[in-house]
């Protein structure tokens, strides 16, 4: 049936003449009860597509699924929209698996697309290019809980896409994202032990919101994303302002029940479209090699060799193993082709039998010890404030660095509520901090993710720009790194922080608590600041951010398929402790609280308040005035809407010059009122006075001095500097000055 048949059945069972129908829409709504069916006609062309919807109601809105509709060549694709936000999520995969690697190649991206918000890129090529830091950290959290759940041995490349294409302001993109990886995933034929769901919690006066709207989590004192399997919580990303262990306990545990409900109705999805999984070729290492392995290098001495707190010497063994190993296989080509992954899993065997069953760390340490802590602040000269933090063997130096509000930095992505950042975390790994040698390429997905987490924990402390008006940006600098330098970077930026002199509400510090788990949920242990051994071979990667009062930042990365309850909130118990030691006896001692006043070689900046109508008369005509005022002071004026300005220098006493000729600029003129300036034009009438920039008022010739003269230039030259007092406004609407009165006034 095309439309036009369509069309005339449905005309002849109303009695509205074919004009009307088109007119009132009464066509298209019907064509759209018949759309629904799954079958479409279009124009005069025959249509046929079937597909699949699916829907459920989420927190009050709509989620809808549409399967088989678009991108059917993807080995899963879903066509997700929950309310108005629409996105394409694809998953496929490569036919064979990619030769010479030893980890699985999963790639995820999240495309924005500025056409969802009805916006034109900006720039001179008007294209989306380069992915966003929001894209990047989009796509890290979709990659956290989706990768442990596809098979260990699997070695073909995978790409889950997610293309933003239509933004609803009530139901924010990255969550829809998220769901649409999770069930194109599951409903292709890509080995994948899911699902797995997520439900982000925002909390508003005192209130979670389930799946808040892009305003209500802008501004709430809680962003929280919570990814769960069918039993256990697999991912947890958070942001908070200062909200108690229990308060944040209670939150993801309510998202978790959320997401119980979410991925039954993903069952039902991929129990009806499904398609059945593909085989593969398994890279697992032969058990052979293992044995033959064992022979040659025994239990005891890979403990040995990786039982060591010394980064470099446990490196140096492990590199005598493979060298030995390399020698005794050098006949047996396929051995050699696995060697390197079969000695990785020989060291994380060790590793996990040390810690679980033994309960011996590499580094000798006790379970709940923390490395040895120092601290110090203003170790580089002349930056606004410095601070290194050092953990063992890593070791951050932060940087911070105060600039006028004009410097933010600006952001042109999806969130309409985000247009500017005024503070600004950056993380830096150089190759040397592992004793690598590499080029620096910029930062990658890692190091913006770091930074990210850095910033989200800090920014629930800093103060408003009514209190402390400038930008802030800390860099941190890994110096060394061996496990935790993202946690290690909270701690040295706080201390940046109140050497440059930011008033902050609290300290902030950060720790990151480890797993090792055996065969059943209760055989387990949790390690309180792990290094980057028992990171690589442990199961978590759990780490916690915030003050004496609550918590500020969450991130938990897992290996294995979900953690239990119990294990959740005794990491966050442990992280506590560790936090609260950290704080009072190596952050607060090297500097108890924020600097009163910033930095010698930092910008001062004082704020006044000026009427905004005024707004103009201080820029002037296409900015003659402000400039100006600028060129004579040396210092930067930001004005904003509601007559906030800001002026910014290192000179006070210009500073305060600028300042008094603003607030003249900006006074409405009394009689009796003293001024100075400065003589810039005469005429045979009088003179001109310039007392501000912009500002000009005139003497005339009869009020330059008591006694008659002929000439004005007899008294006055260009440039003299002349006090005067204000005569009001004369015949011509002109600001009237008088030289001679001045006395009198005075």
């Amino acid at each position: 049936m095309t439309y036009r048949d369509f069309y005339k059945e449905y005309h002849e069972c109303v009695d509205l003449d074919a004009e009307k129908v088109l007119r009132y829409g009464v066509f298209y709504s019907c064509f759209d009860v018949f759309h629904n069916t799954n079958k479409y006609n279009q124009g005069d062309f025959e249509m046929s597509k079937e597909f699949k919807r699916y829907q459920k109601e989420i927190a009050g809105r709509m989620l809808t699924v549409d399967i088989g509709r678009v991108a059917a060549q993807a080995n899963g694709a879903a066509f997700i929209k929950y309310g108005d936000t629409t996105v394409l999520s694809t998953c496929t995969a490569s036919e064979k698996p990619r030769d010479g690697i030893d980890f699985f190649p999963l790639s995820v991206e999240y495309e924005e697309k500025l056409y969802s918000v009805g916006k034109i890129p900006g720039g001179f090529n008007k294209r989306e290019g380069k992915a966003s830091e929001n894209a990047v950290l989009t796509s890290r959290v979709i990659d956290r809980p989706m990768r442990p759940l596809f098979p260990k041995d699997y070695r073909n490349d995978v790409t889950l896409n997610n293309l933003v294409m239509s933004v609803d302001p009530e139901c924010r993109p990255e969550l829809v994202a998220m769901l649409g990886s999770s069930i194109a995933t599951c409903i292709s034929d890509v080995p994948f032990d899911g699902p797995c769901a997520m439900t982000q919690v925002g909390l508003i006066d005192g209130e979670f919101i389930i799946n808040p709207t892009q305003k209500q989590w802008d501004e709430g004192d809680l962003k929280l994303t919570v990814a769960s399997t069918s039993q256990k919580v697999i991912m947890i990303e958070a942001g908070a302002n200062i909200v108690p262990e229990a308060k944040m306990i209670e939150a993801i545990y309510m998202a978790h029940d959320i997401n119980q409900d979410i991925i039954a109705f993903i069952n039902e999805i991929v129990a009806e479209v499904g398609k059945p999984k593909h085989s593969y070729v398994s890279c697992a290492v032969p058990e052979e090699l293992f044995a033959a392995i064992k022979e040659i290098v025994p239990p005891a001495a890979m403990e040995d060799a990786v039982f060591s707190d010394e980064k470099q010497v446990r490196e140096e063994n492990i590199r005598q193993i493979t060298e030995k190993l390399e020698e005794a296989f050098a006949d047996n080509e396929e051995w050699l082709a696995v060697l390197p992954d079969a000695i990785y899993q020989y060291q994380k065997k060790t590793v996990r039998k040390m810690i679980l069953k033994d309960h011996k760390r590499p580094d000798g340490r006790a379970i709940n010890q923390i490395r040895p802590l120092a601290a110090e602040v203003d170790i580089i000269p002349r930056v606004h404030g410095s601070a290194m933090f050092t953990r063992g063997q890593t070791q951050i130096c932060n940087v911070c660095t105060l600039a006028p509000l004009s410097e933010i930095q600006k952001v042109d992505g999806l969130d309409e509520n985000v247009t500017s950042k005024r503070y600004m975390h950056h993380y830096n790994f150089p190759a040397y901090s592992v004793g690598e040698t590499k080029v620096s390429r910029g930062p990658g997905r890692r190091e913006i993710g770091h930074g990210a987490l850095a910033e989200r924990a800090l920014l629930p402390v800093l103060p408003s720009e009514e209190e402390f008006p400038y930008a802030i940006r800390t860099v941190s600098e890994t110096f060394e790194s061996n496990g935790s330098t993202s946690q290690a970077s909270i701690c040295a930026s706080t201390m940046s922080l109140m050497a440059a002199g930011v008033p902050i509400k609290k300290p902030v510090a950060g720790i990151s608590c480890g797993l090792v788990t055996g065969d059943t949920d209760d055989e387990y242990l949790v390690l309180t600041d792990i290094q980057g051994l028992e990171d690589f071979f442990g199961d978590m990667d759990f780490k916690v951010a915030g003050t004496k009062d609550g918590i500020t930042a969450i991130q938990m990365d897992i290996k294995i398929h979900g953690l239990t309850r119990p294990i959740v909130e005794e990491a966050i118990r442990r992280t506590r402790e560790a936090r609260m030691y950290i704080l009072n006896e190596v952050m607060l001692p090297a500097i108890g609280a924020p600097r009163e006043k910033v930095g010698t070689y930092a910008p001062k900046i004082v704020q006044i308040q000026i009427d905004p109508q005024k707004i103009g008369d201080v820029v002037g005509q296409r900015g003659k005035t402000i400039n100006t005022l600028i060129e004579r002071t040396g210092v930067k004026i930001d004005i904003t809407d509601d007559g906030s300005v800001s002026v910014c220098g290192e000179d006070e006493a210009m500073m305060q010059e600028a300042i008094r000729l603003i607030q003249i600029i900006t006074t409405d003129y009394y009689e009796g009122q003293i001024l100075e300036g400065d003589v810039v034009s005469i005429k045979e009438f009088g003179a001109f006075v310039e007392f501000a920039p912009g500002k000009e008022g005139m003497v005339h010739i009869s009020k330059i001095a008591n006694e008659r003269i002929n000439h004005v230039e007899d008294v006055l030259t260009l440039g003299d500097h002349v006090k005067v007092v204000c005569l009001g406004k004369d015949k011509m609407g002109r600001t009237s000055f008088s030289i001679k009165d001045v006395k009198d006034q005075l």
